[in-house]
């Protein structure tokens, strides 16, 4: 439905005496859901001010129903997010003009399939190969520059089981990050080409010669968790190439278990949560658990 404006007003006045069996309270809600684009654009603004020649489009949301199985886990869907859980040994995005597959490639074809071809995905963040855990990908251009804008506010936490132990239960590792020649990312100087990266850790369990942490990001670095506690003395488990035993399986243990966000179209808080792997505490050069 497209409701040409004739007079001044608000967006959520305008939607009211239109539905005028529905309360203020319902407008406000279709509003702050998403429902509404004022001249094509989203907007979730109940108090915006509309005029004469504005259009307002009211899209009736559709319950997201799956036709067919994704690939991967899929946590949460809706008309506007959909987060899944990516495992390890898989590019989040492929390298253009390569070929293969990628987890974005897969879920992108499940969105496309399953919604006739009017969804697509767009990529907010990512995870290193050998990274498993959440991703959240968003189905327009807009709500993804509108998360990417609110991702100072996002909290993501990790575990990582890492090779010794940190000397004290928990810290901040807060340094400046650069990329060297040899595509490795080390802490460096203040300077043109570095970035701040904090990092904040607590242990959750140990065992002789390993550890389980709890990691969260203030910053979201190129491989910020591996080299902050790399450089602490403690790499993760497997990852050789930042310094890690190599007699163990390559298989970086860091998951992605838990992510919070604002919801680009709404605004609703959302959190989202993954179990840790069967296998993320398995050594495999004996395998067995690590304690």
């Amino acid at each position: 439905m497209i409701i040409q404006v004739t007079a001044p007003t608000s967006l959520s006045d305008l939607l009211f005496n239109e539905f005028r069996d529905a309360s203020k309270t319902t407008v406000k809600k279709i509003i702050t859901h998403g429902n509404v684009k004022v001249n094509g654009k989203m907007n979730t603004n109940p108090a915006t001010k509309v005029t004469p020649g504005d259009s307002v489009e009211y899209i009736k949301q559709v319950v997201h129903r799956s036709k067919i199985n994704p690939p991967y886990p899929v946590v949460y869907e809706d008309n506007y997010l959909l987060v899944a859980e990516k495992p390890a040994g898989l590019l989040t995005v492929g390298d253009r003009g390569l070929g293969g597959t990628s987890f974005y490639k897969e879920l992108l074809e499940y969105v496309k399939e399953n919604s006739e071809g009017k969804e697509r995905l767009y990529v907010v963040h990512r995870l290193d190969r050998e990274v498993s855990g959440l991703l959240v990908f968003t189905k327009t251009e807009e709500l993804q520059q509108n998360l990417k804008n609110d991702w100072k506010n996002t909290r993501k936490l990790y575990y990582a089981l890492v090779e010794g132990s940190p000397e004290k239960e928990e810290g901040t590792i807060r340094n400046w990050l650069v990329q060297g020649n040899n595509q490795k990312m080390y802490s460096g100087k203040v300077s043109e080409k570095s970035k701040l990266a904090i990092t904040h850790y607590k242990v959750m369990d140990k065992s002789p010669g390993f550890t389980l942490l709890e990691v969260e990001l203030e910053t979201g670095r190129k491989n910020q968790i591996r080299v902050h506690l790399s450089e602490m003395g403690c790499p993760v488990v497997g990852d050789r190439k930042y310094g890690a035993d190599d007699h163990f399986e390559r298989r970086i243990r860091l998951h992605a278990f838990y992510l919070a966000i604002n919801h680009p179209a709404t605004g609703d808080p959302l959190e989202f949560k993954s179990k840790m792997p069967k296998e993320f505490l398995v050594l495999k050069q004996k395998d067995e658990k690590y304690k």
